[in-house]
């Protein structure tokens, strides 16, 4: 049972990481690493992108008070410093196991504000659905406004269609989907009496609970500013290192929420950190607006090397802040609302 535990969590991470790898060889097998390595030692300001990695930071931190803003929102109590700290550490799992970080956050905010794992799940499925939403919406802006950047890409990448008709069709779609719904309607409407299935009701409700945290927030209006102000820092966390390189300093803005579009997308997928997709979608990007695809290489390969450096090493900050700030008692109730109270009047 332990190897084969070992085995799993084994492959869990390995294989995720192998395909990132794989796609990110396929990229660069053919360029020549003298000439990335000459721009990556001499045409890069490395003080601009230090100066960018405090915006994502503080998106990160901002992402934290609105994530317990939401667990607030359905009568729990939490320490911000724990939820900032846990949304931090969230981000250094990832890079490990992609997408465990979000179980983690969610488990070590269980232990140390003894609040229901799964009414936490339901806050962060908010969190994520917030998120998404946000990202579509500009995909959706940047698709009705720059139509013939989206015709050229597809057409230098015609592998990204055709795949997807290879393996998916809507009739197939369709069928999974009947399917599924039969299955949950059989095992909730004729297996209710069983334990499982008991359990499996109750988490479904406290997830439900804890969705509704968006709806029962008396001051709507913070967390749609928090989340402009996460989303806002993370195209600033991205752009600002437009300004670092010599070939993508004059692109202007347009360009650079077009790529930072194009790599939130990639970043969905469930590899650690992006690897791969994320310098697919921007290389590609870059290289439709005129940058030569050796610059643009070198581009990706370095910003998202030194954001993933930051980004763990921040993680682990968090992770290891934790048990030291938990040694003291968690404020009470009464005293959140009043500073909740006065961050409002502010």
């Amino acid at each position: 049972m332990f190897l084969k535990k070992i085995l799993n969590t084994t492959i869990k991470v390995l294989l995720p990481l192998l395909l990132g790898c794989l796609l990110l060889w396929y990229l660069y097998r053919e360029m020549d690493f003298s000439e990335i390595w000459e721009v990556a030692r001499r045409g890069v300001r490395y003080d601009i992108i230090l100066f960018s990695l405090l915006f994502g930071l503080f998106a990160n931190i901002v992402r934290g008070f609105r994530w317990g803003l939401l667990v607030r929102s359905i009568g729990e109590r939490c320490r911000m410093s724990n939820m900032v700290y846990a949304v931090l550490g969230n981000y250094a799992i990832n890079f490990v196991l992609p997408r465990l970080g979000e179980v983690w956050r969610c488990g070590i905010i269980t232990k140390y504000e003894k609040i229901s794992f799964s009414k936490l799940l339901g806050t962060l499925l908010i969190d994520r659905v917030a998120d998404t939403i946000t990202v579509a919406s500009i995909t959706f802006f940047i698709l009705v406004f720059n139509l013939p950047f989206f015709k050229n890409f597809l057409d230098r990448n015609p592998e990204l269609v055709q795949g997807f008709y290879d393996n998916f069709s809507v009739t197939w779609i369709i069928v999974a989907a009947i399917i599924l719904a039969v299955a949950v309607w059989f095992t909730f409407a004729r297996l209710g009496h069983l334990s499982f299935v008991q359990k499996a009701k109750g988490m479904l409700f406290n997830v439900w609970e804890g969705m509704k945290s968006i709806w029962l927030m008396k001051k709507k209006w913070i967390f749609l500013l928090q989340t402009f102000l996460i989303w806002g820092s993370y195209f600033l966390y991205f752009y600002v290192t437009f300004f670092a390189f010599d070939f993508t300093r004059d692109l202007g803005i347009g360009v650079g929420l077009i790529a930072f579009t194009m790599g939130s997308i990639a970043v969905g997928v469930p590899i650690q950190g992006g690897i791969g997709p994320w310098h697919f979608m921007v290389i590609s990007t870059l290289v439709v607006f005129g940058v030569n695809e050796t610059d643009a290489a070198a581009f990706a390969l370095v910003v998202h090397s030194l954001q993933s450096i930051w980004l763990i090493l921040c993680g682990l900050f968090g992770i290891v802040a934790l048990p030291f700030i938990n040694k003291e008692p968690a404020i009470p109730l009464s005293e959140v609302n009043s500073e909740m109270e006065k961050l409002t009047k502010e």
